[in-house]
């Protein structure tokens, strides 16, 4: 008991000691120089990067691929042929449509000369025309099946098949995207989505590369499903810095300010519902009172209480009060 008490008495004395330097040298804190800074917040995401513009193309019938006439990374132009079925697949029906047509044709033509010179009636003619125009369209029809072209111009993104590959029916094929501009869809939760609009600037990266954009569109409606509001943004990608497809970071800036008075949010003292933080003047600590405006990270917005060339004491408040001697320490 007797050491209990004398380690007690000798930590209560140098409490008393410290106390005194404290008094008598000034209470040890670091400052710094208030100045305007660009401050900003942001909302961050994460989301798949898609082409402004994308289409696949599906199997219009099942069977073997014959050919692959480009390669992931080629620009083609709509309608332009990417890849072929064999004429004799099963299930296009090539060569049956194929003599159909050119059998109807014939017929035609045969027809309209008779029908030109009176000798048959305007309903046998009309029959035979009717004949070919079902003919000529299941011809085209089965042409475009066989030959499967790209449905919009752009890169194509990505091939699903090889050649000689057995596809079903409406099987996925290739994708051909316009990646010059990117756009994502994030799902935002009801407490951030009122800090969103339309307009707002926005980055994404992707492996250390950044892209700039904007919100585009914002929901109006929660989405049930997701239980968040579905927001789009687009970005510039002229340069083909980020690869389609890939899931990058989102960032949204939701304020800024290019002139602002910020300081770290660890130097805010809470009294009786105010916020305060003590500047070094004189010698002596000043309680000041300050309004706050919005965190982000580890620093806070000052909206008023602090100006230009204030010296705001950032280390050792926790032992200060108001009018107290301060020793400014680098």
């Amino acid at each position: 008991m007797l050491f209990g008490f004398a380690g007690c008495s000798s930590q209560k004395t140098e409490a008393q000691n410290m106390e005194q330097i404290y008094q008598q040298q000034g209470v040890p804190v670091k400052t710094q120089i208030v100045q305007p800074q660009s401050f900003k917040t942001q909302l961050i995401y994460n989301a798949t990067l898609s082409g402004l513009l994308e289409s696949s193309a599906y199997a219009s019938f099942g069977g073997r691929i014959e050919k692959i006439y480009n390669k992931v990374g080629d620009y083609v132009k709509k309608d332009q042929v990417v890849m072929s079925f064999p004429v004799e697949t099963p299930s296009a029906q090539y060569n049956q449509a194929k003599a159909a047509y050119e059998n109807a044709k014939k017929n035609l033509a045969r027809l309209e000369k008779l029908y030109q010179k009176g000798g048959v009636s305007q309903q046998t003619y009309d029959n035979v025309r009717v004949q070919y125009d079902v003919a000529k369209a299941n011809w085209d029809a089965v042409n475009r099946s066989v030959e499967v072209k790209a449905p919009i111009s752009g890169i194509i993104t990505r091939i699903d098949v090889s050649a000689s590959d057995n596809v079903k029916r409406k099987a996925e094929l290739f994708t051909v995207s316009q990646t010059k501009r990117l756009k994502a869809k994030i799902w935002v939760g009801e407490n951030e989505i009122c800090d969103i609009q339309p307009g707002l600037p926005a980055v994404a990266e992707w492996h250390g590369r950044q892209i700039k954009g904007q919100v585009k569109q914002v929901d109006l409606s929660m989405n049930v499903m997701h239980q968040a509001f579905g927001v789009v943004l687009e970005f510039d990608n002229s340069d083909n810095a980020v690869v389609c497809g890939t899931t990058a970071e989102i960032k949204i800036f939701t304020y800024r300010n290019p002139q602002a008075i910020v300081v770290p949010t660890k130097t805010l003292v809470k009294r009786a519902g105010k916020r305060y933080v003590y500047l070094a003047q004189n010698g002596v600590a000043k309680l000041q009172p300050v309004t706050v405006g919005r965190s982000s990270g580890l620093n806070t917005e000052i909206l008023s209480g602090l100006q230009a060339g204030d010296t705001l004491i950032t280390e050792g408040q926790l032992l200060l009060e108001d009018g107290r001697k301060i020793k400014i320490i680098e």
